[in-house]
């Protein structure tokens, strides 16, 4: 113990000290949060030296400092912040299943409020290994069996530890390029680079990338443009015409069904149906249900679903585009489209969380949305709220006194939250005939719990529609905007889907990524389940075909769902894709009939592989848009860019009843139209905070 006791004491004692610990907790991450797998024994290598090439050389950092006040303090420092990026990006993957990027991080400011309860709910027993080892050094230090060793180091000292870990980094690399070959150049998949190269890596290598990006803004040119159109123009899909104009001049009602997944519909537990009003309305023949389609989120999530929806475009490789590049990114969104449109809509959104989340108040104008009644408009005292925002059923009953002064047609969006992990609800708000599953999971228990409870509320919206006289005039759109249940807690939902655990693959990963897309015209009555496959990309030329609006001259990457020549390759922003006969993870194609690796034939993989040169194609046509922010070249006839100045969101409602006072007898508000009365009476919600606040 002496002797132990006595190496420690030395820099070079403390420094490998620490260099075991922290490489200890990555192994800790890696198996327990990341769940890192290998498939071979040179990956189980790779995996285990990745961590200590990058931990030396910042570790090392330390050694060009002679004098022990410099020495220690930048050994700690350089410690303390490797354990936060460590820790930090442990927290990060349990949500997100993916490593927090230069991006993320940078917008961390944007997206940061209201995450606290779904972080806390994040954590886990084991944690505190990630901590404990700091706060034993720092006792071991203040009860002195540690001491500060002021014997300096040979100056030759920091360049030899650099020099041996940057030897140990190209000897990573050039092991790894052995098993992965063009990994830094081929990166479809974040997981690779921290299996191979460590976390430390990714994030230096992320923030090249980053830079990279943000060169190639400044430096673009209008000529760059010219891929993206020709592939745009080519890929375009005619609307059906059937179909073309069949909602024309009518109201547009989007509702978001936050972290909600196909599977919730018609689904059963304990006898009972978890979404029975969603349920109706998707066999309604008003309705046109889309069973195959799917979230084609990347690190954005439900701001890159906005951005499909909206612009037809993809969500960045990392990162969120609206929290990136949002704030000054030109769009010619749908918000903006309708307001042009001969019908002249109005645009607004409702959401019950601070302004700021996404970076929401500087996208908003830029996307041309006229109103956003956000946290300042609406009551959160007492239980109001939850971690991201205002209880759904509240939502939608105090939006009400915005909607009526509207003028139509409008184009409204919801966006709910109470779906939202860690799926935690009031008891006092909770169906206490419905008896939610009983799987190994909290969190898959509380889903169905939420999922209830979102599905009352829809419901709520949509009595409340058809009583104001709002209902034949709309059109009502409901989707969900990305996962809710994560890859790492598919197998304990694997029992309720009546799965196998045991057998549950990526396949079955990938299958679940179908969330709703729903679009209910009352009195069409031609409404069906739809086949088709399609994502979240192809909502905006659906939408505004729908509408009676040719998109032909709009940049969309997706096509319109209802065409005969839409496309059915649903890409991922990872790379992978899904298809009605296949679907491509990392790689390896399943054949969708049987759930097993396909056994392609020569001209099978041949079709694959287009198909796959299609998905990196339309990818990086879409990040070439995006990140270079090429549309302010792009001027289609007949659209005016969108001044976001002109929209300011502090008096919505006061503008909204100005224009009800100038247009006089030509209002066609709600309110206007009920004879300049209130029509907030005819809500009706069982939402017990409702009754406590003397509503």
């Amino acid at each position: 113990m002496h002797k132990l006791q006595a190496k420690l004491n030395t820099r070079i004692g403390l420094f490998w000290l620490l260099m075991v610990v922290f490489w200890a907790k990555t192994m800790l991450a890696y198996f327990a949060d990341f769940h890192l797998s290998v498939s071979n024994p040179l990956q189980g290598f790779i995996l285990l030296i990745n961590p200590l090439g990058t931990s030396l050389l910042l570790f090392g950092l330390a050694f060009f400092a002679r004098r022990a006040r410099f020495f220690y303090p930048i050994l700690a420092l350089t410690y303390i912040l490797n354990t936060v990026l460590l820790y930090l990006n442990v927290i990060y993957f349990r949500e997100f299943t993916d490593y927090m990027t230069v991006s993320t991080m940078t917008g961390y400011d944007k997206v940061n409020q209201g995450l606290s309860g779904s972080s806390l709910a994040l954590t886990m027993p084991h944690d505190a290994l990630y901590w404990v080892d700091i706060v034993i050094i720092v006792l071991l230090f203040l009860f002195r069996w540690l001491k500060f060793d002021k014997l300096a180091l040979p100056k030759r000292t920091g360049l030899a530890v650099t020099s041996f870990a940057l030897m140990f980094i190209t000897f990573n690399l050039a092991i790894s390029e052995v098993d992965r070959s063009q990994l830094m150049t081929r990166t479809f998949d974040r997981s690779y680079v921290v299996k191979y190269l460590g976390l430390d890596f990714f994030t230096a290598y992320d923030g090249v990338s980053e830079w990279h990006t943000s060169a190639m803004r400044a430096a673009a040119t209008k000529s760059e443009l010219n891929d993206v159109t020709n592939f745009t123009q080519k890929h375009y899909a005619a609307p059906d015409k059937s179909m073309f104009g069949a909602a024309k001049g009518r109201n547009v009602i989007i509702i978001h069904l936050e972290s909600f997944q196909q599977f919730s519909i018609d689904q059963k537990i304990n006898g009972k149906e978890v979404t029975p009003f969603l349920n109706s309305l998707y066999h309604s023949k008003d309705t046109y249900g889309f069973d195959n389609f799917f979230h084609q989120v990347g690190q954005g999530k439900t701001s890159d679903a906005e951005n499909m929806l909206e612009t037809g475009t993809y969500g960045l490789p990392q990162g969120s585009l609206f929290a990136q590049l949002g704030s000054d990114e030109t769009f010619q969104a749908a918000p903006a489209i309708l307001q042009q449109s001969p019908e002249h809509y109005t645009t607004a959104v409702f959401h019950g969380n601070v302004p700021s989340f996404w970076n929401r108040n500087n996208v908003y104008p830029n996307l041309g949305y006229q109103y956003f009644f956000a946290q300042q408009y609406y009551n959160h005292s007492g239980n109001r709220s939850m971690g991201y925002g205002l209880k759904d059923k509240l939502l939608f009953d105090d939006s009400v006194k915005y909607l009526q002064h509207l003028q139509q047609p409008f184009y409204a969006k919801y966006l709910t939250v109470t779906n939202h992990f860690p799926f935690n609800l009031d008891k006092e708000d909770q169906d206490p005939n419905f008896k939610t599953a009983d799987t190994d999971s909290s969190v898959v228990n509380n889903y169905f719990v939420t999922n209830h409870y979102l599905d009352q509320s829809v419901e709520e919206l949509f009595n409340f529609l058809k009583s104001s006289g709002l209902y034949n005039k709309s059109m009502i759109v409901i989707y969900g905007d990305h996962y809710g249940i994560s890859n790492s807690e598919n197998k304990s939902l694997a029992s309720v889907l009546n799965k196998d655990p045991d057998n549950w693959t990526n396949f079955d990963n990938a299958q679940l990524q179908r969330v709703p897309f729903m679009v209910h015209i009352p009195g069409n009555h031609h409404g069906k389940i739809e086949h088709q496959y399609g994502g979240e990309i192809d909502v905006e030329p659906t939408i505004l075909h729908l509408l009676g609006i040719n998109t032909k001259k709009y940049v969309q990457f997706g096509t319109d769902l209802f065409s005969k020549e839409h496309d059915q390759v649903v890409a991922f922003r990872n790379q992978d894709f899904i298809t009605p006969k296949y679907t491509s993870l990392s790689g390896t194609v399943y054949d969708n009939a049987t759930g097993q690796e396909a056994q392609l034939t020569a001209a099978q993989k041949k079709h694959v592989d287009k198909q796959q040169k299609h998905v990196e194609n339309e990818l990086s046509l879409s990040d070439s848009l995006n990140q270079k922010n090429l549309l302010r070249f792009y001027k289609p006839k007949g659209f005016t860019p969108v001044d976001p100045t002109q929209y300011k969101y502090a008096k919505g409602l006061q503008q909204a009843q100005k224009i009800e006072r100038d247009r006089g007898v030509g209002s066609t508000s709600l309110y206007s139209q009920n004879g300049n009365k209130s029509v907030e009476s005819l809500y009706h919600t069982d939402a017990p905070e409702v009754t406590d606040d003397g509503q």
